[in-house]
This record gives C-alpha cells, sequence and structure tokens, in this order.
C-alpha cells in the first residue's frame, strides 16, 4: 500500500469558538473535580460487578435460564465498563496518573483483544479525522457495508439495511475473531501499518488475550458446570449478542445517521476547516437528556463534548454539552442530539440511502 499524505485541518483565527469554549469549560466545570472522583468510583463499580457477574456464572450456571440471564447480563456490563471506564482510561481521563490509566485498559485483554491496537485505531485515526474517508477506519469496516459515499458500490449494498441487523448482532464476534487478525496481519487499506509499526510483543499479547478470555469464558464453565457443553456455547453466543446489542447502538448514533456528512480530503491533505469545526460538523449526540442512558452509554451520548475535550472524563460531559449549544448557536455551527431510537432509525436509512446510486451532496465537496 502506497503511502498517502495525511489530512491537516486549518489553524484557528483569534476569533475561533474553540478558545472560548474551553475557556469557559475550564473556568466553570473542570475546576470540580467531584466528577473525576464519580468516574472513578463508576469504573470501579463496574469492573467488580463484570467480576461479580462471571462468578455467579460459575456457582449458579446449573440452571439453563440462570445460565443465559447471567451471560446477557454479562455482555451488557462488558460493554458499560468498556465505553464508560476503558474509554476514559484509553483518552487518559480516568486517572490523574498516566500508569493508572494504562494498566486499567487491560480490561480489552480481558475481553479477548488488544488494548494497544485499540489505542491507535481509535486515538491515532477516529478522534483526529473522525468521518475523513480511507483515514477513520472505525467506521469502515469491510466491504460487507457502504457507509462512505466513496466507497465502491457494490450490488449486495441495495439490500444492506436489511441484512444489517443479522450482522450488527455479530459486532464483537467480528470485533475479536476477524478485525483484530486483519489489522495485525492484513495489508489492504490497513492505514494502521500507515502511521505506526506493530510491536512484534503485542501479537504475542493478541493470542494470549484470546486465549484467556475462551479459557475462562468457555472452557472452565464447560470444565465446572453439569451443562452440556453445547448449552454453554448457546450461552456464549448469548453474550455475544447482548454485548454487540449495546454496543451497536453507541457506534452508529454519533457519527452516521442519514444527514451524515464524511468530507474528502484533498489530494494536499489541507482540509477546509479547523479541527473543532470538523468535530461539530460530524459528530453528534444521542439521548443526552436521560440520565438512565448517560450511565449506561457515558461518553457516547453526549459524543459532541467527548470528540472537543478528548482527555476529560466522560461525568463532566452534562455540564459541557449546554456550553457547547450555546457556542454553536453564536457562531452558527451544527449541532444535533437525537433520542437514540431516532439516531438508530436514521442510521439505517442512511445504509439504505448508500446502498443505491451515489449522491454528490453527502461527500463534502460542496
Amino acid at each position: 500500500m502506497d503511502k498517502v499524505k495525511r489530512p491537516v485541518f486549518q489553524k484557528p483565527k483569534a476569533d475561533d469558538f474553540f478558545m472560548k469554549l474551553h475557556r469557559e469549560v475550564e473556568q466553570t466545570v473542570l475546576s470540580n473535580d467531584f466528577y473525576h472522583r464519580k468516574s472513578i468510583v463508576k469504573a470501579f463499580f463496574l469492573l467488580f460487578a463484570y467480576l461479580g457477574i462471571y462468578a455467579c456464572i460459575l456457582l449458579f450456571g446449573s440452571n439453563t435460564f440462570v445460565l443465559y440471564l447471567l451471560y446477557v447480563l454479562l455482555g451488557f456490563t462488558t460493554i458499560m465498563l468498556f465505553i464508560n471506564s476503558f474509554h476514559d482510561a484509553a483518552h487518559g481521563a480516568l486517572f490523574k496518573n498516566p500508569k493508572h490509566n494504562k494498566a486499567f485498559m487491560y480490561v480489552l485483554e480481558l475481553y479477548g483483544t488488544n488494548s494497544w491496537l485499540w489505542h491507535k485505531r481509535h486515538i491515532g485515526l477516529h478522534h483526529p479525522l473522525p468521518n475523513v474517508p480511507d483515514w477513520d477506519i472505525d467506521i469502515k469496516q469491510s466491504d460487507i457495508i457502504r457507509i462512505f459515499p466513496t466507497s465502491p458500490l457494490l450490488d449486495i449494498h441495495k439490500y444492506q439495511h436489511i441484512y444489517m441487523w443479522f450482522i450488527y448482532p455479530l459486532y464483537t464476534l467480528n470485533w475479536l475473531y476477524i478485525r483484530d487478525f486483519k489489522d495485525f496481519f492484513g495489508f489492504k487499506d490497513n492505514y494502521i501499518k500507515q502511521v505506526t509499526k506493530i510491536p512484534t510483543v503485542e501479537i504475542y499479547k493478541l493470542f494470549g488475550a484470546k486465549i484467556f478470555n475462551l479459557a475462562y469464558m468457555l472452557i472452565i464453565p464447560i470444565l465446572v458446570l453439569p451443562q452440556a457443553w453445547y448449552v454453554i456455547f448457546g450461552a456464549w453466543i448469548a453474550y455475544h449478542f447482548s454485548a454487540s446489542a449495546v454496543a451497536v447502538i453507541a457506534l452508529v448514533s454519533t457519527h452516521v445517521d442519514e444527514n451524515a456528512t464524511f468530507p474528502i480530503a484533498p489530494e494536499d491533505g489541507k482540509m477546509p476547516t479547523t479541527w473543532a469545526e470538523h468535530q461539530m460538523i460530524v459528530t453528534k449526540d444521542f439521548s443526552a437528556d436521560s440520565s438512565i442512558a448517560n450511565f449506561i452509554y457515558g461518553g457516547f451520548t453526549h459524543h459532541v463534548a467527548h470528540h472537543l475535550f478528548p482527555a476529560v472524563a466522560h461525568t463532566y460531559y452534562p455540564k459541557i454539552t449546554p456550553i457547547i449549544r450555546k457556542y454553536a448557536e453564536e457562531y452558527q455551527l451544527p449541532y444535533t442530539c437525537y433520542p437514540f431510537t431516532h439516531a438508530v432509525r436514521s442510521h439505517f436509512r442512511l445504509l439504505k440511502n448508500c446502498g443505491r446510486s451515489e449522491n454528490i451532496l453527502k461527500h463534502g465537496e460542496l
């Protein structure tokens, strides 16, 4: 794969909205340490909930209904711990000590994947360049789905708004057993290898994490519980369905609705907006006024705040979002917040539209 020029944004002007926004947030919100402590308490609550539910599987999993219920709850808790606490740690926002953040990121190895790789994907490519075709690989995963208007249009895509209902429940299985290996060993459109060299030790850690995860999630319950192996295997699949359902709601509700913009990077790499303006244009909130949604989805419900302040714990975001709304109105910048049900429906309308002939208005060229 040939080297390509990494896109860069315009420098902010003296009256840039983000400078004023950042100053006000620093003075009125971030000075309160209560919200930082709250995120730490939440992190350990979710971690112990994960470990506690797993222990209950081994203790009470002899009843099939209880076994399946616990695996489903474990899947739900898996994504909550990931979205709320691991995500904050990966951005250096959970603890003030970087070493503690790095240690907490090994939660992802507990799940059977690789925290180093995820950090490179998410911090190195998604956050700097969200919704930019080819560069934002958190959005573009495979040819099965067409989201970017610049991607090749295949005959199968006319049905993607139908068949993705059946593929999305496999999201975490795809992540663990397909996407990780494509990122580590694949060459086609591998932008990870464009920006960094993968250390050999991370390959060993990847395989070690997967073996460890399968051992405690499948093999130990099969050895300990009186259930047939296929019953436990079915519960493990239910775990992945549960985790995938929670994860996909967050993923499709923040960047990829029917009105999403996908700005194409010019050949010289110079983007037409500042970094902060770009974040406002391509990012959306969902169910931001719901305390339940905020507890479950952390920095994803207030996703605009997260993209503008990625190094800030998600527990601050409900206080930051009203300030963002104020400056968005003053500077006539877009700010959108949908109920999650609307956001999910809108995503599937996007899939339906992208399964047809291209619409140049969605390219960000005009």
